[in-house]
């Protein structure tokens, strides 16, 4: 059993069966619907989400959860480890970093937090990463070493029908560029440094994802990949067969944008992340 632990968060994007197999836990952010709140993932899933998203007339809020959510959790696994790796979105893209840091106080065991600089799939692979290595008997100390060598690997790339729900949640961070053009185009986003980054547009839906296929091709050799789409699986496996000569498709995970995210990227959105190969 590993004696260090990984905690996430849902942002993450990580398929149910890729945490079980990993042994990562997942703290849910929440999604307002009004005086409604649901746990990301947990009360509300993708397909229901998305259905609310286009119908109701307001956009979701969403939140972080509190230290001590994270206070409990951490004394919750000091019952069977060593040490604790609690990695999250942004820091920039939401408080869940600093609620996980503020939840280290009182304690039981040795808790290191990391600011992912990514979010999605993005990091659910530095998850996974993580994970692998714990799982292989390494400290917490290699981990958190391991993991902020991969985050400068981490290429997140997706296209998107409108930054509108970008800019409604205040999420637009560096692609503020693209606005002039809103109505006219489909935005390719990127996750850079932990901002909301603009890497191009395009004139049509199909021509945004053959530049999402593009731009993780110019990545260079890949190590992991996952797709991660909103409802439409057959899309997610054209895209995957496409990029099949970058890595072999039965090693790409697909996974969908989860209700908190999805907040913002809307529906209709459909990305790489890729882990690029370590030259070294």
């Amino acid at each position: 059993m590993a004696r260090v632990k990984i905690v996430t968060d849902s942002t993450s994007d990580l398929p149910v069966n890729v945490v079980r197999d990993l042994g990562i836990t997942v703290v849910p952010l929440y999604v307002h619907f009004g005086e409604e709140v649901y746990q990301d993932g947990v009360d509300i899933k993708s397909d229901e989400f998305y259905a609310r998203l286009v119908e109701e007339p307001i956009l979701p809020k969403t939140s972080a959860p509190s230290p001590d959510t994270f206070t409990r959790l951490y004394n919750d696994l000091a019952q069977e480890a060593d040490g604790v790796l609690s990695l999250h979105i942004a820091s920039n893209l939401s408080a869940t970093y600093e609620s996980a840091l503020n939840g280290c106080n009182g304690t039981k065991c040795r808790i290191s937090v990391v600011d992912s600089r990514t979010t999605s799939m993005g990091l659910g692979l530095l998850a996974i990463t993580a994970a692998r290595a714990a799982n292989d008997g390494a400290t917490l100390e290699e981990i958190v070493e391991l993991v902020y060598a991969t985050i400068p690997r981490i290429r997140v790339y997706a296209a998107i029908d409108t930054l509108e729900y970008l800019r409604k949640g205040g999420r637009i961070g560096k692609a503020q560029w693209l606005l002039g053009s809103l109505l006219r185009i489909k935005p390719l986003i990127s996750v850079v440094d932990g901002h909301v980054t603009g890497v191009g547009k395009a004139r049509t839906h199909v021509k945004a994802v053959r530049k999402v296929q593009q731009l993780t091709e110019s990545v260079g050799d890949i190590e992991e990949m996952a797709i991660v789409y909103n409802t439409n699986r057959d899309e997610a496996e054209a895209l995957a067969e496409s990029v099949s000569h970058l890595i072999a498709e039965e090693k790409i995970i697909y996974t969908t944008f989860g209700p908190v995210i999805g907040t913002y990227v809307g529906p209709g959105a459909i990305g790489i992340v890729s882990l690029q190969k370590n030259d070294t």
